[in-house]
């Protein structure tokens, strides 16, 4: 048997968080090791730069911006993400993937199913609970995406999550000034997070941003 699969174990509950910490070292000894917990976004990303884990078990929903968030900031092709959360909603679950998670489970899973969730993580496979499975295969397919759902969207992921949010509302036919009302920000911070998106995603229209988002299901 090789070393176990290090982790760092993300979640803004701290009775979870041991919870799982725990269920881990006994289910899991000798395949998966906790090496560092985590509350918030902000711990999460020096949890992972100080540690460097194999996997990170990352809940969707944390302070400071979201699991997304810290997949962004850390930048390193190694670590691996497992979204571990109580939402199976369909936007949590893609918005996720298309962040770079390589797989999502929710919180009804069992330790020895977590366990051998993580293991295939660090091994490279994607992951999911059978029931969210499907969706994330169909929306994957209707975007033209690669077949492997872990791959991340690299247009996407060149956006803020504040970029991504004035994206949506932007391509659903909203307006400057119902962007700024719905995001509670000014007109002139719309018009700044507008033009960096057209020019991360090189595009020159709203036309444009919108049929970009419609390919990639994101209205």
């Amino acid at each position: 048997m090789g070393d176990p699969v290090r982790v760092v174990v993300v979640d803004d509950h701290a009775m979870f968080r041991r919870g799982v910490s725990v269920e881990l070292g006994a289910t899991g000894a000798g395949r998966v090791e906790v090496v560092a917990e985590a509350a918030d976004v902000d711990e999460a990303v020096a949890a992972v730069v100080a540690h460097r884990p194999d996997v990170v078990l990352l809940d969707v929903h944390l302070p400071g911006g979201g699991g997304g968030e810290v997949i962004r900031r850390v930048k390193d092709s190694d670590v691996r993400f497992l979204a571990l959360s109580v939402s199976d909603a369909a936007e949590d679950v893609i918005g996720t993937v298309r962040g770079g998670a390589r797989g999502y489970v929710t919180k009804t899973i069992t330790g020895p199913e977590l366990v051998d969730a993580i293991t295939r993580v660090a091994d490279g496979d994607a992951v999911f609970s059978p029931r969210l499975a499907g969706f994330v295969l169909d929306a994957f397919a209707g975007a033209g995406l690669s077949a492997d759902l872990a791959s991340v969207d690299e247009d996407l992921d060149r956006l803020t999550e504040r970029e991504r949010e004035v994206m949506r509302l932007i391509a659903r036919g909203y307006s400057y000034k119902e962007v700024a009302k719905e995001l509670f920000i000014s007109i002139k911070t719309v018009e700044t997070h507008m033009s960096s998106v057209l020019r991360k995603l090189q595009l020159s229209s709203r036309h444009e941003l919108t049929r970009w988002a419609s390919d990639r299901r994101l209205l």
